[in-house]
């Protein structure tokens, strides 16, 4: 069984940067696509950034576009998002997805079997 675990989220001013991680355990996280998604008190989750296996192959969405960056390291089984120039949208609950099946990575919520609980982001103006 896969487990999520994400890490690095807090309260921040507009323009602040956060880093955020997620640590997996108990498969082959190395052959995943990883994904980030997001949701807003009363919003649904929208889709954020993902990453294929080797890491070669990012996607993010129009709305951190040029801000935010995701990365992984196979070796410490972990994937990272780097937030910079937050704004107060970007307040939400962050959740790290892994796809056993999609190893490029994807947009779609479905196409992902393992979440993990994730950490909360409030971005203050």
């Amino acid at each position: 069984q896969v487990q999520l675990v994400e890490s690095g989220g807090g309260l921040v001013q507009a323009g602040g940067s956060l880093r955020l991680s997620c640590a997996a355990s108990g498969g082959t996280f190395s052959s995943y696509g990883m994904g980030w998604f997001r949701q807003a008190p009363g919003k649904e989750r929208e889709f954020v950034a993902s990453i294929s296996w080797s890491g070669g192959s990012t996607y993010f969405a129009d709305s951190v576009k040029g801000r935010f960056t995701i990365s992984r390291d196979n070796a410490k089984n972990t994937v990272y998002l780097q937030m910079n120039s937050l704004k107060p949208e970007d307040t939400a609950v962050y959740l790290c997805a892994a796809s056993s099946v999609y190893g490029v990575g994807s947009k779609l919520e479905r196409e992902y079997n393992y979440w993990g609980q994730g950490t909360q982001v409030t971005v203050s103006s």
